[in-house]
């Protein structure tokens, strides 16, 4: 059977779970006892055939294509299918009816939120997966393992981060403007700061467009988040990374070096990083074509720097075997062979997926000149090495919003940052408590 390619509009990541079913599924409760009488638990009945979902531009079209016609290696063929944008809501029904489950499903970067409900997921290292472990960053096979230690999220993409920025202005400023200038000059987050005022009253120009930026970079490139392996909450210590994310954050607000442009504002951002009003970004390496996109006529005048303190991680994605699968053998067969080097290199050709294998760069060429003479993937390549490993909870993906919503109060409305910092603690607990979480 052929590939089912639907037509989607966007090559984002699923969006969040907006109903109240599906919230309730998050909180660790999927009822096995949904599904209509007679409904099977597997999507195809056919013996050689698995199904896959996954979103618009998650894998590469041609290598579907070659799966469709056989999985390299096994007597069984794939069938893709595109779900749009209620991914998670439709794959977590399924589950939770024990109905119409695919055999293999691609899950977004918030693959923690079904930790609470990994039994429903087989643990591939039962299948043998741990034989091409090396072949991939550290860090990203560890967060494919559940706090209980089973491996049950495959690595497939990453977004390795790092400090974009306008040459051009920088240079009219009187500012360190090479990479390497630039880079020397921030390595903490407070020089980072400072550079970014001397821009501001050199330029007028401001280092980014809004605080979130800020406070979700420091905490993508933080050893430790929001809970530790066993949920237990570190965001309420004194001294704990999100206390210093946010604490960073204000200090960039007071200093005056963000443009105040909320992210749902799109189009008015893209016009800041075009005219030079905002003349950098703390990005993934999937910004660069985001970048190329929205601001064409500033190509050879945007360079790349090693952020402060070390580089993070923003975005990337998983597949995963639901406990229904008819072949997992077969299912992990493909999941490896789509996601060796040479293949995601493929896929980064194909579909700009950014490898979380490093031996896939000794394929992979750069000829573009949007970053001058640098060549983006041998920066994004060299700063997925100094990724380091975290650990992400079911519960941060939980309140995680309530922290980002209050410091954009402080930077738009001017909330007072306390307030603001003990409101978003405060409806975290809420949130956590309506789900029987005790903090």
């Amino acid at each position: 059977m052929s590939i089912a390619l639907r037509n989607q509009p966007s090559r984002s990541a699923p969006p969040g779970l907006p109903s109240r079913r599906a919230l309730m599924l998050g909180a660790g409760l999927l009822p096995l006892t949904l599904a209509g009488c007679g409904s099977p638990e597997t999507i195809s009945t056919d013996p050689d055939e698995l199904v896959m979902w996954y979103w618009d531009r998650s894998a590469s079209p041609k290598l579907l294509e070659q799966a469709a016609a056989e999985i390299p290696g096994t007597p069984r063929h794939l069938r893709a299918d595109v779900i749009g944008t209620s991914f998670d809501t439709k794959l977590r029904t399924s589950l939770a009816g024990n109905a119409y489950i695919p055999d293999i499903t691609y899950i977004n970067s918030n693959n923690a939120l079904y930790f609470t409900n990994e039994d429903l997921f087989l643990d591939l290292s039962d299948y043998g997966a741990d034989a091409v472990k090396d072949d991939f960053y550290e860090w990203k096979w560890d967060l494919g393992m559940t706090p209980s230690g089973r491996f049950c999220f495959f690595p497939l993409d990453i977004g390795p981060t790092g400090f974009f920025f306008r040459q051009d202005v920088f240079e009219e400023a009187g500012l360190p403007s090479t990479p390497e200038d630039v880079a020397a000059a921030i390595t903490t987050w407070e020089d980072w700061i400072a550079l970014g005022t001397e821009l501001k009253n050199s330029a007028e120009a401001f280092l980014v467009n809004d605080a979130q930026n800020i406070f979700e970079s420091w905490l993508n490139s933080s050893p430790e988040r929001y809970f530790d392996t066993s949920d237990k909450p570190l965001y309420l210590k004194k001294d704990s990374a999100v206390r210093q994310a946010w604490d960073t954050a204000v200090a960039a607000i007071d200093a005056g070096i963000t443009a105040k442009i909320p992210r749902e504002r799109g189009t008015d951002q893209n016009a800041a990083w075009s005219s030079g009003r905002t003349a950098g970004n703390i990005g993934a390496a999937w910004w660069a074509q985001v970048l190329e996109e929205s601001a064409p006529d500033t190509a050879g005048a945007w360079r790349l720097a090693t952020q402060p303190v070390r580089p993070g991680n923003s975005g990337g994605s998983f597949a995963a075997l639901p406990h229904t699968c008819k072949d997992p053998e077969a299912a992990l067969a493909f999941i490896t062979w789509i996601n060796s080097p040479k293949n995601q290199a493929a896929a980064y050709q194909d579909v700009q997926l950014f490898p979380s294998t490093p031996a896939s760069f000794a394929e992979l060429t750069y000829d573009g000149d949007f970053f001058g003479d640098q060549d983006p993937l041998d920066f994004f390549s060299t700063a997925a090495e100094s990724v380091p490993s975290s650990f992400i909870s079911t519960w941060e993906t939980v309140i995680s919003g309530r922290f980002t919503l209050e410091i954009t109060n402080v930077e738009t409305s001017g909330k007072d940052p306390e307030r603001a910092w003990d409101d978003a603690v405060s409806q975290s607990e809420k949130v956590l408590a309506k789900r029987g979480v005790t903090v």
